[in-house]
């Protein structure tokens, strides 16, 4: 019985692992939805994103996202969101999509960014 919990254990984390590897966008199609204007957010917190940010990204850390969706006004327009790793903005992917944002695209960390 608890090899089969075990088992279980570790097919769901690498369920986890796969899913957040696969949800995170390459490095040519984020530079390729900067090129044509998308919206690049930080969702890292306002001392890490004063620390160095990508260059023309808005600040909105993922915990205060779902208060400020008001800042991403076109709901149709491609956004890109990146983090520190990816965890966060995986997050935000998830809130974002959740509230009806059609194209969003996990970059990954700031050092995933083109």
């Amino acid at each position: 019985m608890k090899s089969f919990l075990m088992l279980g254990l570790v097919i769901g984390l690498l369920f986890i692992f796969v899913k957040r590897i696969q949800s995170k966008g390459d490095k040519d199609m984020v530079k390729q939805w900067i090129q044509n204007g998308a919206i690049v957010v930080d969702v890292r917190t306002k001392s890490e994103y004063s620390e160095g940010h990508y260059s023309g990204a808005m600040n909105i850390p993922v915990d205060a996202l779902p208060t400020n969706l008001n800042q991403l006004k076109d709901k149709q327009k491609n956004i890109i969101v990146y983090c520190r790793s990816g965890a966060r903005s995986e997050r935000a992917k998830q809130i974002l999509e959740a509230n009806g944002y059609s194209s969003v695209l996990n970059a990954g960390g700031l050092g995933d960014m083109p």
